[in-house]
This record gives structure tokens, C-alpha cells and sequence, in this order.
């Protein structure tokens, strides 16, 4: 049963969700988009997991971890509406798109159509695959502040050529916080016999969907950022029916073409963070993936508003709440973003990260579950003067 619905300014209620953190109490941390910290259940499960696989060594890989990682699987099966055999963890989204987009059946001459706000190392992978497989990339400009979801898939659609294979799409724009149309993107590439790979590295447990609902066949995802899983988890799905379409990226001749596990053939891999995914899951759905969504939002939402009209400020996240999530970005005019983000940290002990947005920079802020008002208070002060 779903939890009820929470207010996302009920700060009684999310007062006490703050309370499940431990962040560090010199600096107010504004950067959780590399990755989210676990709650303390979380931590605490993650200990006593090591602790276990310390004590009991090879006898807790080799006769426990198959039947308990099968209970992780069936609790992220039952989370993402994904089939378990669709599933595979691996360490983090960067490594699902290494192994859809190394593995993936290209012939020479095949088009790619990608973002120029795509994760750099997603588009460094498809370049160097381009090079060996002698692909073309093609590169789009999506708008900041798009008017409508059609506007977007316009976009990718008059950029598709007859020669277009693949259709990368970054679920959540890391850059700016944008959350991109993926399905109607899916159901139009879709219609043309093209598949989407989906980067969906941010959006998991930020905004509220399944994965069949995003209409793709490919998609990687991070459990270590909004799922609040240990870090060092990811996840990679891959629709039953094209598992046997990609290739091993790490050596595999034990497993059938369609089984998803000739895909995850890493070796030994610590167990303890892969068995905390469970209590991460567990934590997130006494929340709710609504609540958690609106939360967030109000969190980018209360900092933006307050500092939309300051003379200097601007901001590179859509206006429409409905297209943000927690991630949003600005800049101050005349001063450079590496400049604010250093100044946010010396002189207001602030942490922030710059990011490349086009051929300019911002300050990226992402507020976590744990970030009060009164951290957004203190960042729209230290914006204001900065602007001033």
C-alpha cells in the first residue's frame, strides 16, 4: 500500500526525514547529483553486511549471495515494473551504457542522433564506437526553456535521417535539471523502426514512472543517486527480446544468447553495497516516489523563485515546474560560473559544481531530502550578494 500523501512543504514531516541523514556540518552540501548519500538505515545495513561477508569469506559468496541477491533483484524487478530477467546490476549507469553502446549491433555507415547536453562520457563512448565501427553522429540543440513536449520531438524527428539507428536520450539533463519527453520521443523513433537508448542515470527514484512506461528497449540507470543505494550500484535494462541482440562487453561463453546475465560477467564484485539496494528500496517506499518527487521540486523550486528577478541572475532550468526535478542551474552575468561556485564555497562554505551547458558554463545546485530551507535561504543570500 502506498504511503499517503505528504505535503512538500510540510516541514514537520520532512524535519524528520532530515533527521535519517548524517551530511557534514562544515560546509552545506548542494552538489548531491554525483551521487546521494544512504540514509541511516541504509549505512547501518551496509555495515552488517560487510561485517557478515568479513566473517564468513568465500562461504558467503559462493552459498549465500545467489539466493539473497535474488531477493534484491525480485525487490528492483517489483520497483521498476521490469521484468527480473530484463534486469542487470552493475556499478553505475556509465557502465550500462558502456555495455548497450559497445555491445550494440551498429553496421558501418549507421547514424547516431545525440544531444549536445548528453552526459560527455556517454557521447566520448558513442565517439570512439563511432570511430572503430565507422558510425555518423548526429548532434541536436535542445532549447533551455522548450514550450511543449512536441517542440522537442520535432526536433529529434527532422534531425533523423534514413540512415539513423540509435536515438540517445538523457532522461533528466544533468546540466540543467530538464526532464526530456522520452516517451513520445520512444513512440516516435519508434514508429520509424529506430530504438531509443535511454540515459536515465538521474531520473530513477527522482521522478515518478516504470520503466516499461518509458516505451524503450535500452536503458541504464544509477541506484546510488535518488534510489539512495550504497555507492558503486547501477542498472541495466534490457527488453527480454533484445537481450540476445548485444554483445558481451566482458567475456562471456557460459550463458545463452537472451539471458541478461552473459552481460555481467564482472568477477568478484563487493556484495555488501548490492544487498543494501534492498534497504534503499525499503527506505524510498516509506516515502513514496510522489512525495519524494514533489519534495524535491519544491526544494529547486524555493531557491529559483527567490532569485528569478535579481538583476544579473539567470537561470538555465525550464520555467515549467512539471519540466525539473531537485537538479537546476544558474549564472551571475560578468563573473564566471568556476568563479561563483569557488566563492559560494570560500565565502559562504556552499559546495556547488559547474557544469557545461552549449559552449557556456553554470552552477549546477541540487538540494537532496536532507537540505532545509534555511540551506536555501543561505544560498539565495550568498546569490544575491554575489550578484549585487
Amino acid at each position: 500500500m502506498p504511503p499517503p500523501a505528504i505535503a512538500p512543504d510540510d516541514e514537520h514531516y520532512w524535519s524528520a526525514i532530515r533527521r535519517q541523514y548524517t551530511p557534514s556540518p562544515g560546509f552545506i552540501n548542494l552538489e548531491n547529483g554525483y551521487f546521494g548519500p544512504p540514509a541511516l538505515p541504509v549505512k547501518a545495513a551496509l555495515r552488517r553486511y560487510q561485517e557478515q561477508v568479513d566473517r564468513e569469506n568465500s562461504y558467503f559468496l559462493r552459498v549465500r549471495f545467489p539466493e539473497r541477491l535474488e531477493q534484491v533483484m525480485a525487490a528492483l524487478a517489483a520497483f521498476t515494473g521490469a521484468a527480473r530477467d530484463e534486469l542487470l546490476i552493475t556499478r553505475n549507469a556509465m557502465e550500462s551504457l558502456n555495455i548497450l553502446v559497445q555491445g550494440y549491433p551498429f553496421a558501418a555507415g549507421d547514424a547516431v542522433l545525440l544531444a549536445r547536453h548528453d552526459y560527455d562520457s556517454v557521447i566520448d563512448t558513442f565517439g570512439m564506437v563511432g570511430e572503430r565501427r565507422s558510425l555518423r553522429l548526429v548532434t541536436v540543440d535542445v532549447p533551455l526553456d522548450p514550450g511543449s513536449d512536441e517542440e522537442i520531438v520535432d526536433l529529434y524527428e527532422r534531425a533523423i535521417t534514413p540512415r539513423t539507428r540509435v536515438v540517445l536520450v538523457t532522461h533528466l539533463v544533468h546540466r540543467t535539471g530538464q526532464v526530456m519527453p522520452l516517451a513520445k520521443i520512444a513512440a516516435m523513433a519508434r514508429r520509424r523502426g529506430i530504438d531509443v537508448i535511454a540515459d536515465a542515470a538521474h531520473s530513477l527514484a527522482h521522478i515518478d514512472y516504470t520503466v516499461p512506461a518509458l516505451g524503450v528497449e535500452f536503458a541504464a540507470f544509477n541506484l546510488h543517486k535518488w534510489v539512495g543505494a550504497p555507492l558503486g550500484t547501477g542498472l541495466l535494462y534490457i527488453a527480454r527480446h533484445r537481450i540476445a541482440d548485444i554483445a558481451p562487453l566482458f567475456g562471456d561463453v557460459g550463458h545463452a544468447p537472451g539471458d541478461i546475465v552473459k552481460l555481467g560477467h564482472f568477477s568478484a564484485v563487493p556484495p555488501a553495497p548490492v544487498l543494501a539496494i534492498e534497504d534503499a528500496l525499503r527506505f524510498h517506499a516509506a516515502i513514496g516516489t510522489p512525495n519524494k518527487e514533489a519534495r524535491l521540486r519544491y526544494l529547486a523550486r524555493y531557491w529559483m523563485d527567490r532569485v528569478r528577478d535579481v538583476p544579473g541572475v539567470r537561470l538555465f532550468t525550464p520555467r515549467d515546474a512539471r519540466r525539473h526535478g531537485a537538479l537546476a542551474s544558474f549564472g551571475i552575468a560578468g563573473m564566471a560560473a568556476r568563479d561563483v561556485a569557488e566563492r559560494l564555497m570560500r565565502d559562504h562554505r556552499i559546495f556547488t559544481v559547474v557544469r557545461g551547458i552549449g559552449d557556456e558554463e553554470c552552477v549546477r545546485v541540487t538540494p537532496h531530502l536532507y537540505t532545509s530551507p534555511d540551506d536555501l535561504d543561505a544560498l539565495v543570500a550568498a546569490i544575491r550578494a554575489l550578484a549585487g
